[in-house]
């Protein structure tokens, strides 16, 4: 008696790269394809919430044109041919955000809201969900980094950078300048003159490690082999400011960030001063989201911040970023997997995704 169980045959859809995000209803591929169904006659998106079909009536088609030319209707339930719920929100919230970098005033909640036609607490919680800010933090985001820009090209007065960058009085953008800046406008404008900056060289396991603070948080969390290096780089980012050395206080803070380099299970929850545009800070939330062991791919985060487009711009945000492991772009991967570029190197990077995942 022949014992040994006869394996069904793997169809065309099982060998497909697509069927693995079919299975797991992955909404990352969400307009990147579609699928029919041959028994019911219909196609779906990848998320559809039908219950999936048998693999050998699967097909899958590039787009709607091409699953309609095969003689396939669009699926009643998911809808296919119009935008999915996540696009949708998406682009309600891709219109506030150009409502507010062209105002000069912060539009209203209540404003914001009726031009989406929600109401304000659904449109204050989705604006958040989709870009890691509320529409009022995005704004101070968005208004910060003009005045940045401004005050750095020194071109005309203070007074004229702040009107500029949209503040409607100086003494309202005065009363949140170390907020925003972590100095005085003429100290930033000066290239940090007569700001102070904490800081201190250690080591770890990764090699050498900067931790430096301004008055608003952590501003610099810098990794290398040259300690020497990496002084120079934060040099080079305030180069009038006054660079002091960290005392015993400070040097528990080192020791807490090293911590946590070595074993990131005790996590690591500091204040932190970002330098960002709107849209880094939005990717920068989106990292800060990814818990310790897992990793997400580029066009995942993008499709997190409600911009699926955006790929490269947000690998150019994780490339920006200079405060290691507190906003943890070593957690983003490439779509398949692999290990992509890493600002301090991707040995590092494997390292610490090694330790997170208890390898």
């Amino acid at each position: 008696m022949n014992l040994v169980a006869k394996l069904a045959p793997v169809t065309p859809a099982e060998r497909d790269p697509r069927w693995t995000a079919l299975v797991n209803r992955d909404p990352a591929f969400d307009g990147k394809f579609v699928y029919s169904v041959r028994t019911t006659g219909v196609y779906c998106r990848p998320t559809c919430p039908s219950r999936l079909a048998k693999p050998e009536n699967i097909a899958f088609h590039a787009d709607c044109a091409e699953a309609e030319k095969a003689g396939f209707r669009p699926c009643l339930r998911c809808r296919p041919n119009e935008a999915s719920r996540a696009q949708r929100h998406a682009a309600i919230v891709a219109d506030a955000c150009r409502r507010i970098e062209a105002s000069e005033e912060l539009p209203a909640l209540d404003a914001l809201a009726g031009t989406a036609g929600i109401s304000p607490y659904h449109f204050h919680r989705l604006f958040k969900s989709i870009t890691g800010l509320t529409p009022k933090a995005y704004g101070v985001a968005h208004r910060a980094h003009r005045i940045r820009g401004h005050l750095s090209e020194g071109k005309g007065s203070v007074t004229e950078a702040i009107y500029d960058a949209g503040f409607s009085s100086s003494s309202r953008f005065y009363e949140t300048s170390n907020k925003v800046l972590g100095m005085t406008p003429s100290a930033f404008r000066a290239g940090g003159v007569e700001a102070e900056i904490k800081f201190a060289i250690a080591e770890c396991s990764l090699g050498a490690i900067l931790v430096a603070t301004s008055g608003k948080g952590v501003c610099a969390i810098l990794l290398g082999d040259d300690p020497d290096a990496l002084a120079r780089d934060l040099q080079d980012k305030f180069p009038k400011a006054n660079l002091i050395g960290g005392d015993a206080e400070f040097e528990a803070l080192v020791s807490k960030v090293v911590g946590f380099v070595e074993a990131p299970a005790i996590g690591l929850d500091l204040p932190l001063d970002l330098r960002g545009t709107a849209f880094q800070e939005r990717v920068w939330q989106a990292l800060r989201d990814i818990p310790a062991g897992e990793t997400a791919s580029y066009s995942q985060i993008a499709t997190r911040i409600g911009a699926p487009r955006a790929v490269r711009a947000v690998a150019q945000a994780c490339a920006a970023n200079a405060i290691a492991v507190a906003i943890p772009c070593h957690r983003v991967v490439r779509h398949d997997g692999g290990l992509s570029g890493y600002r301090w190197g991707v040995e590092r990077k494997r390292a610490l995704l090694q330790r997170e995942s208890g390898v």
